[in-house]
């Protein structure tokens, strides 16, 4: 696993009011199908419905921020790849490391393939492919322009 992080995932309760305040803050966003997308860097931010966040993750979700060990913290963290044959290798390797598999890779409603594991204490990490975004040869991801 390259050691990059090229996608941070919140799971929101109000994606309008979630845009608003890092609009605020001088963010530009792109909003696609109930999802707002932050070019950040050499990274994204997305912002997301939680529930639908915790869902695609295969982590059940308390509705309740801070709820103890086990749940969902609302916080997925995606390491994009260039191939399924990676995705499937990451996750191979991060289960061989101690990982829990949530969600074993599959193809996705985007058009692309991923998988989700959780760390030993509980951080949720997307494993993906998606060919809609542009990786760099230093691993750095382009949003499109979704426009």
């Amino acid at each position: 696993m390259e050691q990059r992080i090229s996608i941070i995932t919140l799971g929101v309760a109000d994606i309008g009011r979630a845009r608003t305040f890092y609009e605020r803050l001088g963010w530009r966003g792109q909003e696609m199908q109930e999802t707002v997308f932050f070019q950040a860097g050499d990274m994204a931010m997305i912002l997301w419905g939680r529930a639908k966040l915790a869902a695609d993750s295969g982590v059940p979700d308390s509705g309740v921020p801070d709820s103890g060990a086990g749940g969902f913290d609302g916080v997925v963290l995606a390491h994009n790849l260039r191939s399924r044959a990676e995705v499937d290798a990451l996750l191979a390797d991060a289960a061989a490391a101690g990982a829990e598999i949530t969600r074993p890779a599959r193809e996705t409603f985007y058009g692309g393939y991923a998988g989700c594991f959780r760390d030993p204490d509980g951080h949720v990490w997307e494993i993906a492919w998606n060919p809609g975004f542009t990786l760099g040869p230093d691993g750095s991801l382009v949003l499109p322009d979704f426009g």
